[in-house]
Protein backbone atom coordinates (compact mmCIF):
# COMPACT_ATOMS: atom_id res chain seq x y z
CA UNK A 1 0.00 0.00 0.00
CA UNK A 2 1.42 3.35 -1.06
CA UNK A 3 0.62 6.81 0.26
CA UNK A 4 -1.66 7.93 -2.56
CA UNK A 5 -4.08 6.43 -5.10
CA UNK A 6 -6.50 7.74 -7.63
CA UNK A 7 -9.26 5.92 -5.74
CA UNK A 8 -9.48 4.43 -2.26
CA UNK A 9 -12.40 2.05 -1.69
CA UNK A 10 -13.47 1.53 1.92
CA UNK A 11 -14.91 -1.92 2.55
CA UNK A 12 -14.30 -5.06 0.53
CA UNK A 13 -17.78 -6.35 -0.25
CA UNK A 14 -18.82 -7.54 -3.69
CA UNK A 15 -19.78 -4.02 -4.82
CA UNK A 16 -16.38 -2.68 -3.82
CA UNK A 17 -14.68 -5.38 -5.89
CA UNK A 18 -16.85 -4.54 -8.90
CA UNK A 19 -15.91 -0.87 -8.62
CA UNK A 20 -12.24 -1.73 -8.20
CA UNK A 21 -12.24 -3.95 -11.28
CA UNK A 22 -13.88 -1.32 -13.49
CA UNK A 23 -11.61 1.49 -12.27
CA UNK A 24 -8.40 -0.53 -12.51
CA UNK A 25 -9.33 -1.66 -16.03
CA UNK A 26 -9.70 2.02 -16.92
CA UNK A 27 -6.16 2.70 -15.73
CA UNK A 28 -6.84 4.21 -12.33
CA UNK A 29 -4.70 3.29 -9.34
CA UNK A 30 -7.06 1.66 -6.84
CA UNK A 31 -6.82 0.17 -3.38
CA UNK A 32 -9.58 -1.68 -1.54
CA UNK A 33 -9.36 -1.56 2.27
CA UNK A 34 -11.23 -4.34 4.07
CA UNK A 35 -11.53 -4.55 7.87
CA UNK A 36 -11.90 -8.33 7.97
CA UNK A 37 -9.31 -10.89 6.96
CA UNK A 38 -11.17 -11.66 3.73
CA UNK A 39 -13.25 -9.88 1.12
CA UNK A 40 -16.88 -10.47 0.24
CA UNK A 41 -18.89 -8.88 3.04
CA UNK A 42 -22.20 -10.73 3.24
CA UNK A 43 -21.57 -12.56 -0.05
CA UNK A 44 -19.36 -15.31 1.35
CA UNK A 45 -19.28 -19.05 1.89
CA UNK A 46 -18.38 -20.76 5.14
CA UNK A 47 -18.16 -24.24 6.70
CA UNK A 48 -20.27 -24.18 9.88
CA UNK A 49 -20.61 -27.98 9.63
CA UNK A 50 -18.05 -30.60 8.58
CA UNK A 51 -18.11 -31.44 4.91
CA UNK A 52 -20.18 -28.53 3.64
CA UNK A 53 -19.32 -25.04 2.41
CA UNK A 54 -22.50 -23.02 2.12
CA UNK A 55 -23.59 -19.44 1.54
CA UNK A 56 -23.60 -18.08 5.08
CA UNK A 57 -25.56 -14.84 4.58
CA UNK A 58 -26.76 -13.87 1.08
CA UNK A 59 -27.57 -16.97 -0.90
CA UNK A 60 -29.24 -16.34 -4.29
CA UNK A 61 -28.41 -14.10 -7.27
CA UNK A 62 -30.95 -12.13 -9.29
CA UNK A 63 -29.88 -8.52 -9.69
CA UNK A 64 -26.35 -9.12 -11.02
CA UNK A 65 -26.58 -7.90 -14.65
CA UNK A 66 -25.16 -9.99 -17.46
CA UNK A 67 -23.45 -6.81 -18.64
CA UNK A 68 -21.27 -6.65 -15.52
CA UNK A 69 -20.45 -10.35 -15.88
CA UNK A 70 -19.38 -9.77 -19.50
CA UNK A 71 -17.53 -6.49 -18.86
CA UNK A 72 -15.40 -8.03 -16.11
CA UNK A 73 -14.98 -11.44 -17.74
CA UNK A 74 -16.50 -13.23 -14.76
CA UNK A 75 -16.53 -17.02 -14.90
CA UNK A 76 -19.71 -17.78 -12.99
CA UNK A 77 -22.20 -20.63 -13.07
CA UNK A 78 -25.59 -19.34 -11.96
CA UNK A 79 -28.12 -22.15 -12.24
CA UNK A 80 -31.87 -21.95 -12.59
CA UNK A 81 -33.97 -23.73 -10.01
CA UNK A 82 -36.47 -26.21 -11.37
CA UNK A 83 -39.26 -24.79 -9.21
CA UNK A 84 -40.08 -21.18 -8.40
CA UNK A 85 -41.94 -21.88 -5.16
CA UNK A 86 -44.02 -24.27 -3.12
CA UNK A 87 -46.33 -23.17 -0.32
CA UNK A 88 -47.83 -25.80 2.00
CA UNK A 89 -51.27 -25.22 3.47
CA UNK A 90 -54.31 -26.86 5.02
CA UNK A 91 -57.71 -26.49 3.39
CA UNK A 92 -60.79 -28.02 5.02
CA UNK A 93 -58.48 -29.99 7.29
CA UNK A 94 -56.57 -31.56 4.43
CA UNK A 95 -52.90 -30.97 3.65
CA UNK A 96 -52.37 -29.27 0.30
CA UNK A 97 -50.17 -26.61 -1.21
CA UNK A 98 -49.44 -24.33 -4.15
CA UNK A 99 -46.74 -25.28 -6.63
CA UNK A 100 -45.36 -22.64 -9.01
CA UNK A 101 -42.97 -23.92 -11.66
CA UNK A 102 -40.09 -21.74 -12.87
CA UNK A 103 -41.82 -21.61 -16.25
CA UNK A 104 -45.46 -21.98 -15.14
CA UNK A 105 -47.28 -24.65 -17.12
CA UNK A 106 -49.82 -27.40 -16.66
CA UNK A 107 -48.62 -28.47 -13.19
CA UNK A 108 -48.89 -24.89 -11.94
CA UNK A 109 -52.35 -24.45 -13.45
CA UNK A 110 -53.54 -27.68 -11.84
CA UNK A 111 -52.07 -26.67 -8.48
CA UNK A 112 -53.89 -23.32 -8.56
CA UNK A 113 -57.12 -25.09 -9.53
CA UNK A 114 -56.83 -27.66 -6.74
CA UNK A 115 -56.10 -24.98 -4.13
CA UNK A 116 -58.59 -22.30 -5.16
CA UNK A 117 -61.33 -24.33 -6.83
CA UNK A 118 -61.09 -22.69 -10.21
CA UNK A 119 -58.94 -20.99 -12.84
CA UNK A 120 -59.54 -17.33 -11.96
CA UNK A 121 -56.54 -16.92 -9.64
CA UNK A 122 -54.14 -18.52 -12.08
CA UNK A 123 -55.39 -16.29 -14.89
CA UNK A 124 -54.85 -13.26 -12.64
CA UNK A 125 -51.37 -14.58 -11.78
CA UNK A 126 -50.42 -14.94 -15.43
CA UNK A 127 -51.63 -11.46 -16.32
CA UNK A 128 -50.00 -9.83 -13.27
CA UNK A 129 -46.58 -11.38 -13.79
CA UNK A 130 -46.76 -10.96 -17.53
CA UNK A 131 -47.17 -7.22 -16.99
CA UNK A 132 -44.30 -7.19 -14.50
CA UNK A 133 -42.08 -8.99 -17.00
CA UNK A 134 -42.68 -6.16 -19.47
CA UNK A 135 -41.88 -3.64 -16.75
CA UNK A 136 -38.63 -5.44 -15.94
CA UNK A 137 -37.63 -5.57 -19.58
CA UNK A 138 -37.60 -1.77 -19.93
CA UNK A 139 -36.55 -0.74 -16.41
CA UNK A 140 -33.69 -3.17 -15.71
CA UNK A 141 -31.34 -1.69 -18.36
CA UNK A 142 -31.62 1.74 -16.73
CA UNK A 143 -30.02 0.42 -13.53
CA UNK A 144 -26.59 0.70 -15.17
CA UNK A 145 -27.20 4.18 -16.58
CA UNK A 146 -27.45 7.65 -15.03
CA UNK A 147 -30.67 7.94 -13.06
CA UNK A 148 -33.78 8.62 -15.13
CA UNK A 149 -36.28 11.14 -13.86
CA UNK A 150 -39.55 9.87 -12.42
CA UNK A 151 -41.35 11.05 -15.54
CA UNK A 152 -38.88 9.22 -17.79
CA UNK A 153 -39.22 6.01 -15.76
CA UNK A 154 -43.00 6.34 -15.83
CA UNK A 155 -42.98 6.79 -19.59
CA UNK A 156 -40.96 3.59 -20.01
CA UNK A 157 -43.18 1.53 -17.72
CA UNK A 158 -46.49 2.84 -19.04
CA UNK A 159 -45.35 2.36 -22.61
CA UNK A 160 -44.39 -1.25 -21.96
CA UNK A 161 -46.94 -2.41 -19.41
CA UNK A 162 -49.68 0.23 -19.09
CA UNK A 163 -50.97 2.80 -16.61
CA UNK A 164 -52.39 0.21 -14.22
CA UNK A 165 -48.99 -1.40 -13.67
CA UNK A 166 -47.39 1.95 -12.87
CA UNK A 167 -50.15 2.67 -10.36
CA UNK A 168 -49.93 -0.75 -8.74
CA UNK A 169 -46.16 -0.74 -8.33
CA UNK A 170 -45.27 2.94 -7.86
CA UNK A 171 -48.33 4.86 -6.65
CA UNK A 172 -50.35 2.81 -4.16
CA UNK A 173 -49.41 0.46 -1.30
CA UNK A 174 -48.43 -3.01 -2.46
CA UNK A 175 -51.13 -4.51 -0.27
CA UNK A 176 -53.85 -2.58 -2.10
CA UNK A 177 -52.46 -3.75 -5.45
CA UNK A 178 -52.41 -7.37 -4.33
CA UNK A 179 -55.91 -7.21 -2.85
CA UNK A 180 -57.41 -5.78 -6.03
CA UNK A 181 -55.73 -8.46 -8.15
CA UNK A 182 -56.02 -11.70 -6.14
CA UNK A 183 -58.74 -13.15 -3.90
CA UNK A 184 -57.06 -16.14 -2.23
CA UNK A 185 -55.19 -15.39 1.00
CA UNK A 186 -52.39 -17.84 0.30
CA UNK A 187 -51.89 -16.68 -3.29
CA UNK A 188 -51.81 -13.10 -2.05
CA UNK A 189 -49.10 -14.04 0.44
CA UNK A 190 -46.89 -15.71 -2.15
CA UNK A 191 -46.99 -12.48 -4.15
CA UNK A 192 -46.46 -10.27 -1.10
CA UNK A 193 -43.29 -11.90 0.22
CA UNK A 194 -41.14 -10.28 -2.48
CA UNK A 195 -42.01 -6.94 -0.89
CA UNK A 196 -40.87 -7.99 2.58
CA UNK A 197 -37.52 -9.76 2.22
CA UNK A 198 -35.20 -7.90 4.57
CA UNK A 199 -37.75 -5.09 4.77
CA UNK A 200 -39.71 -4.32 7.91
CA UNK A 201 -42.97 -2.68 6.96
CA UNK A 202 -46.70 -3.19 6.60
CA UNK A 203 -48.03 -4.10 3.18
CA UNK A 204 -50.53 -1.28 3.57
CA UNK A 205 -47.99 1.40 4.51
CA UNK A 206 -48.18 4.65 2.58
CA UNK A 207 -44.37 4.77 2.69
CA UNK A 208 -44.44 2.29 -0.23
CA UNK A 209 -41.31 0.67 1.20
CA UNK A 210 -42.74 -2.77 0.40
CA UNK A 211 -43.27 -1.61 -3.20
CA UNK A 212 -39.61 -0.69 -3.58
CA UNK A 213 -38.48 -4.03 -2.20
CA UNK A 214 -40.97 -5.81 -4.47
CA UNK A 215 -39.70 -3.94 -7.52
CA UNK A 216 -36.05 -4.90 -7.01
CA UNK A 217 -36.96 -8.52 -6.37
CA UNK A 218 -38.71 -8.74 -9.72
CA UNK A 219 -36.58 -6.83 -12.22
CA UNK A 220 -33.17 -8.46 -11.82
CA UNK A 221 -31.41 -8.89 -15.15
CA UNK A 222 -34.72 -8.03 -16.88
CA UNK A 223 -36.15 -11.43 -15.86
CA UNK A 224 -36.42 -11.35 -12.06
CA UNK A 225 -35.18 -14.93 -11.86
CA UNK A 226 -33.34 -15.90 -8.68
CA UNK A 227 -30.49 -18.27 -9.49
CA UNK A 228 -28.22 -20.51 -7.44
CA UNK A 229 -24.48 -19.65 -7.46
CA UNK A 230 -22.64 -22.90 -8.06
CA UNK A 231 -20.03 -23.35 -5.35
CA UNK A 232 -21.95 -21.05 -3.02
CA UNK A 233 -21.93 -17.28 -2.79
CA UNK A 234 -18.23 -17.31 -1.99
CA UNK A 235 -17.61 -18.42 -5.56
CA UNK A 236 -19.12 -15.13 -6.78
CA UNK A 237 -16.89 -13.08 -4.50
CA UNK A 238 -13.82 -15.12 -5.39
CA UNK A 239 -14.39 -14.43 -9.06
CA UNK A 240 -14.88 -10.71 -8.45
CA UNK A 241 -11.66 -10.63 -6.42
CA UNK A 242 -9.84 -12.38 -9.25
CA UNK A 243 -11.16 -9.84 -11.76
CA UNK A 244 -10.16 -6.86 -9.58
CA UNK A 245 -6.64 -8.18 -9.00
CA UNK A 246 -6.20 -9.12 -12.64
CA UNK A 247 -7.16 -5.59 -13.64
CA UNK A 248 -4.46 -4.19 -11.37
CA UNK A 249 -6.37 -3.20 -8.25
CA UNK A 250 -4.70 -3.61 -4.87
CA UNK A 251 -6.72 -5.32 -2.14
CA UNK A 252 -5.67 -5.08 1.50
CA UNK A 253 -7.45 -7.12 4.17
CA UNK A 254 -7.16 -6.64 7.91
CA UNK A 255 -7.15 -2.88 7.21
CA UNK A 256 -9.68 -1.09 9.40
CA UNK A 257 -10.45 2.47 8.33
CA UNK A 258 -11.02 4.83 11.24
CA UNK A 259 -11.45 8.19 9.51
CA UNK A 260 -12.40 9.65 6.13
CA UNK A 261 -11.93 13.27 5.12
CA UNK A 262 -12.87 14.68 1.72
CA UNK A 263 -13.31 18.26 0.50
CA UNK A 264 -14.44 17.77 -3.09
CA UNK A 265 -10.94 17.92 -4.58
CA UNK A 266 -8.84 15.52 -2.54
CA UNK A 267 -9.36 13.07 0.30
CA UNK A 268 -7.54 11.29 3.08
CA UNK A 269 -8.32 7.91 4.60
CA UNK A 270 -6.85 6.89 7.96
CA UNK A 271 -5.93 3.22 8.34
CA UNK A 272 -4.29 2.44 11.65
CA UNK A 273 -1.28 4.76 11.88
CA UNK A 274 -1.27 5.52 8.16
CA UNK A 275 -3.00 8.22 6.18
CA UNK A 276 -3.65 7.39 2.52
CA UNK A 277 -4.42 10.16 0.06
CA UNK A 278 -6.79 9.90 -2.91
CA UNK A 279 -8.59 11.90 -5.55
CA UNK A 280 -11.78 9.90 -4.84
CA UNK A 281 -13.04 7.79 -1.95
CA UNK A 282 -15.71 5.17 -2.59
CA UNK A 283 -17.61 3.87 0.42
CA UNK A 284 -18.72 0.26 0.39
CA UNK A 285 -19.83 0.44 4.03
CA UNK A 286 -23.32 1.34 5.17
CA UNK A 287 -24.19 5.07 5.08
CA UNK A 288 -24.51 5.08 8.88
CA UNK A 289 -20.96 3.71 9.18
CA UNK A 290 -19.70 6.26 6.65
CA UNK A 291 -21.21 9.04 8.74
CA UNK A 292 -19.33 7.81 11.79
CA UNK A 293 -16.08 7.68 9.84
CA UNK A 294 -16.68 11.30 8.88
CA UNK A 295 -17.35 12.29 12.49
CA UNK A 296 -21.07 12.81 11.95
CA UNK A 297 -24.14 11.69 13.84
CA UNK A 298 -26.28 9.13 12.07
CA UNK A 299 -29.43 7.18 12.80
CA UNK A 300 -29.21 3.41 12.51
CA UNK A 301 -31.57 1.57 10.15
CA UNK A 302 -33.69 -1.42 11.21
CA UNK A 303 -32.76 -4.99 10.41
CA UNK A 304 -35.58 -7.52 10.45
CA UNK A 305 -34.62 -11.04 9.53
CA UNK A 306 -33.20 -14.32 10.75
CA UNK A 307 -30.95 -16.64 8.74
CA UNK A 308 -30.84 -20.32 9.61
CA UNK A 309 -28.49 -22.78 7.89
CA UNK A 310 -29.12 -26.50 8.35
CA UNK A 311 -27.47 -29.72 7.21
CA UNK A 312 -29.88 -32.61 6.71
CA UNK A 313 -29.26 -36.35 6.45
CA UNK A 314 -32.31 -36.47 4.18
CA UNK A 315 -35.20 -34.30 3.07
CA UNK A 316 -38.43 -34.75 5.06
CA UNK A 317 -41.64 -36.02 3.47
CA UNK A 318 -44.62 -33.66 3.33
CA UNK A 319 -48.19 -34.38 4.43
CA UNK A 320 -49.47 -32.99 1.13
CA UNK A 321 -47.71 -35.82 -0.69
CA UNK A 322 -45.68 -33.53 -2.92
CA UNK A 323 -42.17 -34.76 -3.72
CA UNK A 324 -39.80 -33.03 -1.25
CA UNK A 325 -37.20 -32.71 -4.02
CA UNK A 326 -39.76 -30.55 -5.79
CA UNK A 327 -41.10 -28.69 -2.75
CA UNK A 328 -37.68 -27.60 -1.47
CA UNK A 329 -36.00 -26.99 -4.85
CA UNK A 330 -37.46 -23.51 -5.10
CA UNK A 331 -38.66 -21.13 -2.40
CA UNK A 332 -40.62 -22.99 0.27
CA UNK A 333 -43.00 -20.47 1.84
CA UNK A 334 -43.58 -21.20 5.51
CA UNK A 335 -46.62 -19.53 7.09
CA UNK A 336 -46.55 -16.72 4.55
CA UNK A 337 -50.18 -16.26 3.63
CA UNK A 338 -51.19 -12.62 3.26
CA UNK A 339 -52.93 -12.46 6.63
CA UNK A 340 -50.10 -14.29 8.40
CA UNK A 341 -47.54 -11.84 7.03
CA UNK A 342 -49.51 -8.82 8.19
CA UNK A 343 -50.34 -10.40 11.57
CA UNK A 344 -46.64 -11.14 12.09
CA UNK A 345 -45.72 -7.53 11.39
CA UNK A 346 -48.36 -6.16 13.76
CA UNK A 347 -47.32 -8.58 16.51
CA UNK A 348 -43.65 -7.57 16.34
CA UNK A 349 -44.54 -3.87 16.27
CA UNK A 350 -46.09 -4.59 19.67
CA UNK A 351 -42.88 -6.28 20.79
CA UNK A 352 -44.26 -9.81 20.59
CA UNK A 353 -43.39 -12.84 18.53
CA UNK A 354 -46.16 -13.86 16.14
CA UNK A 355 -47.97 -17.15 16.63
CA UNK A 356 -46.80 -18.27 13.20
CA UNK A 357 -43.30 -17.23 12.14
CA UNK A 358 -43.14 -16.43 8.41
CA UNK A 359 -40.06 -17.59 6.58
CA UNK A 360 -38.67 -18.85 3.28
CA UNK A 361 -36.63 -22.00 2.78
CA UNK A 362 -34.79 -23.60 -0.08
CA UNK A 363 -32.37 -26.46 -0.63
CA UNK A 364 -29.20 -25.30 -2.39
CA UNK A 365 -27.89 -28.81 -2.92
CA UNK A 366 -30.86 -29.90 -5.04
CA UNK A 367 -29.55 -27.50 -7.69
CA UNK A 368 -25.84 -27.51 -6.79
CA UNK A 369 -24.50 -30.50 -4.82
CA UNK A 370 -20.91 -29.28 -5.27
CA UNK A 371 -20.93 -27.56 -1.87
CA UNK A 372 -21.04 -30.99 -0.19
CA UNK A 373 -18.10 -33.31 0.23
CA UNK A 374 -18.60 -36.41 -1.98
CA UNK A 375 -19.11 -38.64 1.04
CA UNK A 376 -21.99 -36.49 2.30
CA UNK A 377 -23.52 -36.15 -1.14
CA UNK A 378 -23.30 -39.90 -1.62
CA UNK A 379 -25.30 -40.48 1.56
CA UNK A 380 -28.11 -38.21 0.34
CA UNK A 381 -27.31 -35.24 2.59
CA UNK A 382 -28.89 -31.90 1.73
CA UNK A 383 -28.67 -28.33 2.99
CA UNK A 384 -31.64 -26.25 4.06
CA UNK A 385 -31.54 -22.47 4.22
CA UNK A 386 -34.24 -20.44 5.99
CA UNK A 387 -34.73 -16.69 5.83
CA UNK A 388 -37.14 -15.43 8.49
CA UNK A 389 -39.21 -12.27 8.00
CA UNK A 390 -40.47 -9.57 10.35
CA UNK A 391 -37.94 -10.11 13.14
CA UNK A 392 -36.70 -6.59 13.98
CA UNK A 393 -33.49 -5.89 15.79
CA UNK A 394 -35.44 -4.69 18.83
CA UNK A 395 -36.59 -8.26 19.58
CA UNK A 396 -33.03 -9.47 20.06
CA UNK A 397 -31.18 -10.83 21.99
CA UNK A 398 -34.04 -11.79 24.33
CA UNK A 399 -35.72 -13.99 21.71
CA UNK A 400 -34.89 -17.59 22.58
CA UNK A 401 -34.61 -20.61 20.32
CA UNK A 402 -36.15 -19.06 17.24
CA UNK A 403 -34.60 -21.84 15.20
CA UNK A 404 -36.55 -24.36 17.26
CA UNK A 405 -39.74 -22.35 16.78
CA UNK A 406 -39.26 -22.22 13.02
CA UNK A 407 -38.50 -25.91 12.76
CA UNK A 408 -41.56 -26.69 14.90
CA UNK A 409 -43.63 -24.58 12.51
CA UNK A 410 -42.25 -26.59 9.61
CA UNK A 411 -43.20 -29.82 11.37
CA UNK A 412 -46.90 -28.97 11.00
CA UNK A 413 -46.57 -29.71 7.29
CA UNK A 414 -44.26 -32.75 7.52
CA UNK A 415 -44.67 -36.49 7.84
CA UNK A 416 -41.11 -36.81 9.18
CA UNK A 417 -40.25 -34.51 12.11
CA UNK A 418 -37.47 -32.25 10.90
CA UNK A 419 -35.39 -33.03 14.01
CA UNK A 420 -35.14 -36.62 12.78
CA UNK A 421 -33.69 -35.39 9.49
CA UNK A 422 -31.13 -32.90 10.85
CA UNK A 423 -27.56 -34.17 10.69
CA UNK A 424 -25.36 -34.18 13.78
CA UNK A 425 -21.67 -33.48 14.13
CA UNK A 426 -19.09 -35.78 15.72
CA UNK A 427 -20.10 -34.55 19.18
CA UNK A 428 -23.78 -35.23 18.57
CA UNK A 429 -24.78 -31.58 18.16
CA UNK A 430 -27.46 -30.73 15.58
CA UNK A 431 -26.02 -29.08 12.45
CA UNK A 432 -28.03 -25.86 12.76
CA UNK A 433 -26.53 -22.37 12.50
CA UNK A 434 -28.47 -19.19 13.33
CA UNK A 435 -27.59 -15.61 12.34
CA UNK A 436 -29.61 -12.74 13.81
CA UNK A 437 -29.47 -9.03 12.92
CA UNK A 438 -27.17 -8.57 15.91
CA UNK A 439 -24.79 -11.17 14.50
CA UNK A 440 -24.69 -9.35 11.17
CA UNK A 441 -23.94 -6.11 12.94
CA UNK A 442 -21.15 -7.65 15.04
CA UNK A 443 -19.59 -9.75 12.27
CA UNK A 444 -20.03 -7.50 9.23
CA UNK A 445 -20.33 -4.02 10.79
CA UNK A 446 -23.77 -3.83 9.21
CA UNK A 447 -25.83 -1.43 11.38
CA UNK A 448 -28.75 -3.24 13.03
CA UNK A 449 -28.13 -6.10 10.62
CA UNK A 450 -29.99 -4.32 7.82
CA UNK A 451 -29.07 -6.30 4.70
CA UNK A 452 -29.74 -3.33 2.41
CA UNK A 453 -27.75 -0.84 4.57
CA UNK A 454 -31.01 1.12 4.93
CA UNK A 455 -34.34 1.62 3.19
CA UNK A 456 -34.34 0.84 -0.52
CA UNK A 457 -34.88 3.79 -2.89
CA UNK A 458 -36.75 4.17 -6.16
CA UNK A 459 -34.56 3.67 -9.26
CA UNK A 460 -35.15 7.23 -10.44
CA UNK A 461 -34.48 10.76 -9.19
CA UNK A 462 -35.18 14.15 -10.70
CA UNK A 463 -31.80 15.46 -9.58
CA UNK A 464 -30.01 13.08 -11.94
CA UNK A 465 -26.56 11.65 -11.29
CA UNK A 466 -25.67 8.00 -10.79
CA UNK A 467 -27.37 7.57 -7.41
CA UNK A 468 -24.03 7.24 -5.61
CA UNK A 469 -23.37 10.89 -4.77
CA UNK A 470 -22.93 12.39 -1.30
CA UNK A 471 -22.68 16.03 -0.22
CA UNK A 472 -19.01 16.00 -1.28
CA UNK A 473 -18.16 15.59 -4.97
CA UNK A 474 -15.27 13.15 -4.52
CA UNK A 475 -16.89 10.94 -1.87
CA UNK A 476 -19.22 8.37 -3.42
CA UNK A 477 -21.27 5.42 -2.16
CA UNK A 478 -20.54 2.15 -3.97
CA UNK A 479 -22.27 -0.33 -1.66
CA UNK A 480 -25.82 -1.49 -0.97
CA UNK A 481 -26.67 1.96 0.42
CA UNK A 482 -26.44 3.54 -3.02
CA UNK A 483 -29.65 4.30 -4.86
CA UNK A 484 -30.38 1.12 -6.86
CA UNK A 485 -28.14 -0.77 -4.39
CA UNK A 486 -29.12 -3.81 -2.33
CA UNK A 487 -28.84 -7.51 -3.04
CA UNK A 488 -25.91 -9.21 -4.73
CA UNK A 489 -25.92 -7.05 -7.85
CA UNK A 490 -22.68 -5.14 -8.30
CA UNK A 491 -24.85 -2.25 -9.52
CA UNK A 492 -23.71 0.14 -6.80
CA UNK A 493 -20.08 -0.66 -7.57
CA UNK A 494 -20.54 -0.24 -11.31
CA UNK A 495 -22.36 3.07 -10.94
CA UNK A 496 -19.79 4.52 -8.53
CA UNK A 497 -17.02 3.59 -10.96
CA UNK A 498 -18.93 5.25 -13.82
CA UNK A 499 -19.39 8.38 -11.71
CA UNK A 500 -15.61 8.57 -11.31
CA UNK A 501 -14.87 7.82 -14.93
CA UNK A 502 -17.52 10.11 -16.42
CA UNK A 503 -18.01 13.00 -13.97
CA UNK A 504 -20.82 15.37 -14.77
Amino acid sequence: MTDRYDVVIVGGGHNALVAAAYLAKAGRSVVVLERLGHTGGAAVSASPFPGVRLSRYSYLVSLLPDRIVADLGLRLDLRSRSVSSYTPAFRDGAATGLLVERAPGQATAESFRALTGGDKEYAAWQEFYGDLARLAEVLAPTLLEPLPTRDAARSLVVGAAGERVWRQVFDQPLGASIEETFADDLVRGVVATDGLIGTYTSLSSESLLANRCFLYHLIGNATGEWRVPVGGMGAVTAELLRAALAAGAEVVTGAEVTKIEADGRSAEVTVGERVVGADFVLSGVAPAVLDRLRGRESASPVGAQLKINVLLDRLPRLKSGVDPRQAFAGTFHLDESYSELENAYQATVSGKLPEFLPGEMYCHTLTDPSILDPALAGRGAQTLTLFGLHLPTSLFPTTEDLAGSYLAGLDRYLVDPIADCVARDADGHPCVEVRTPLDLEAELNMPAGNIFHGDLSWPYADEGGWGVETDVANLLICGAGARRGGGVSGIGGHNAAMAVLSPG
